[in-house]
């Protein structure tokens, strides 16, 4: 018999991978473009970004964190 009591977690995958749309968030955040969190909702920007704390609210606004930064970061070999 099924158990009616179920909690609902967000799975995480062990390693995060962003994807083209989630790193040209980033990217447009790092210089200095200014996305609403209305304007991100209708673009279908990824929660992936707030849940992994690549971005945060500040007064409306996404704004990029040093996590973000630290997925957009280039490594020059």
């Amino acid at each position: 018999m099924l158990s009616s009591n179920t909690t609902h977690t967000t799975y995480h995958a062990p390693v995060f991978e962003p994807t083209v749309d989630e790193l040209a968030v980033l990217k447009k955040l790092e210089l200095g473009e200014k996305i609403s969190l209305e304007d991100a909702v209708h673009a279908h920007v990824s929660k992936r970004l707030l849940e992994r704390g690549m971005v945060v609210e500040r007064d409306g606004y996404m704004a990029i964190t040093d996590q973000g930064l630290q997925q957009i970061k280039r490594n020059d070999a």
